[in-house]
């Protein structure tokens, strides 16, 4: 059975980067807007906002720079060293899946014929971006 997706999450002491954050910096990115980026993503503005400052806290420089709202409107936008993380994380995915091409299709040829049934409900980490 060929792969359908992967994902990765990366641990750098106790803060935890993945595809809910990749995600969300993309979508900031695409949107100007850490609300809308949220919403895109169905999580709330707190939980956009708090991702942002977790992860704004956690690297040397800021990954996202916001202006508030007002006459001229807000917004958000990936910095110098968000678009290099972002860019990088995706790279590092991509290279992962490249290089381990047959540990991954020796895992999928193991698989039983007809595929693989799903999963009454996801894990229970699905939903929390990383």
């Amino acid at each position: 059975m060929e792969l359908t997706r992967a994902r990765l999450r990366l641990y750098y002491g106790t803060l935890p980067f993945g595809p809910g954050k990749a995600d969300l910096l993309e979508a900031i990115r695409d949107s100007g807007s850490i609300s809308a980026a949220g919403r895109s993503m169905g999580m709330s503005y707190k939980r956009a906002w708090s991702l942002v400052e977790e992860m704004n806290a956690a690297f040397a420089e800021p990954l996202v720079a916001s202006a508030r709202g007002g006459a001229h409107g807000g917004g958000a936008r990936l910095t110098r060293a968000g678009e290099e993380v972002l860019s990088a994380y995706r790279t590092i995915l991509v290279k992962l899946i490249d290089h381990c091409a047959p540990e991954i299709a020796a895992i999928g040829a193991r698989l039983r014929p007809g595929g693989v049934a799903e999963p009454d409900r996801p894990p229970a980490d699905a939903d929390t971006p990383q």
